[in-house]
């Protein structure tokens, strides 16, 4: 929708029309049902139409005028895939591939021709089209979505824009109406995630609200708590024990029972990657594809 012919010049995501990716590899920091035993197989896609202010990936969704990655032909990203699945992956997780999807589609069928067969998880912001998902949609095993906020002026500040609001819920009922029941142990449904905000805790009150009366029966629920600004700003605090416990009780008196809620007091992980390095994240975490890392260094 943003008009531009990215065979000729950039779009709002800052990308043209060749597929470019930033990392891939297993990374073991996703909920358990998607990261298994190994990992869950991550290809981190270059590029983002919705630009947060504080994005945590904000090395390769330009956000910060940064756009590391390496382009490559749907033929490679094919075998990406597959090399992911002979890695042992779990999963195979599409992150922000939205601005990609003819092209992961292409992949896809390549792969699936030549024995792929990991379940697929589309792991986005939840700003996209529906129009845009329904072509993908028959490739998803489980939707990974943010549900970043419902509130215009938290979105205003932290995701880029208002716009986000009018775009999440759509996307959503959709999702719902697809895939109206979520079974993690057979790789199918929705997992929504919601991040909590600093000094935001009425937005995220009214998000499990919703959360509660209208996706509580479909999709499981992540709670994340992780937020660190990338640029060190010292204006923000962490969620405190007092605001944790809020949460907790929340959720009890919502019946939010299904899904994950992440400890707050699990500071030592470092949480903003670093794209520049061939493994952007702790060691502990996670492990370079081999044939992403020839593509990277040929």
């Amino acid at each position: 929708m943003c008009r531009v012919d990215r065979t000729r010049r950039l779009g709002i995501c800052r990308q043209s029309d060749r597929v470019k990716v930033a990392w891939s590899g297993l990374h073991r920091g996703e909920e358990p049902p998607i990261t298994g035993e190994h990992g869950s197989g991550m290809i981190f896609f270059t590029g983002c139409p919705l630009h947060c202010q504080y994005c945590q990936n904000r090395q390769i969704s330009g956000s910060d005028g940064m756009d590391i990655g390496i382009e490559i032909s749907d033929e490679e990203l094919s075998r990406l895939m597959l090399s992911l699945q002979e890695d042992g992956a779990a999963t195979l997780n599409l992150v922000t591939g939205t601005h990609f999807i003819p092209s992961i589609i292409h992949a896809l069928d390549m792969a699936k021709s030549r024995g792929f067969s990991l379940p697929v998880v589309w792991n986005s912001s939840g700003f996209e089209r529906v129009e845009a998902l329904s072509e993908i949609d028959g490739y998803i095993d489980v939707y990974l979505l943010d549900c970043k906020t419902l509130s215009r002026s938290t979105a205003k500040r932290f995701c880029g824009g208002e716009k986000y609001v009018d775009a999440i819920i759509p996307v959503l009922d959709a999702v719902r109406s697809w895939h109206p029941h979520t079974d993690l142990e057979k790789m199918k449904g929705t997992l929504l995630r919601h991040l909590v905000f600093p000094g935001e805790m009425e937005a995220t009150l009214e998000f499990l609200t919703v959360f509660a009366e209208r996706y509580r029966d479909s999709f499981y629920l992540s709670l994340m708590t992780q937020f660190v600004p990338p640029l060190g700003d010292p204006g923000f605090e962490r969620i405190s024990d007092d605001e944790y416990d809020a949460l907790v009780e929340a959720m009890e008196v919502l019946g939010i029972d299904d899904g994950f809620m992440q400890d707050p007091s699990d500071d030592d992980v470092l949480w903003i990657p670093d794209f520049t390095k061939d493994v952007p994240f702790p060691a502990s975490f996670a492990d370079p594809d081999p044939y992403f890392l020839s593509l990277k260094h040929r």
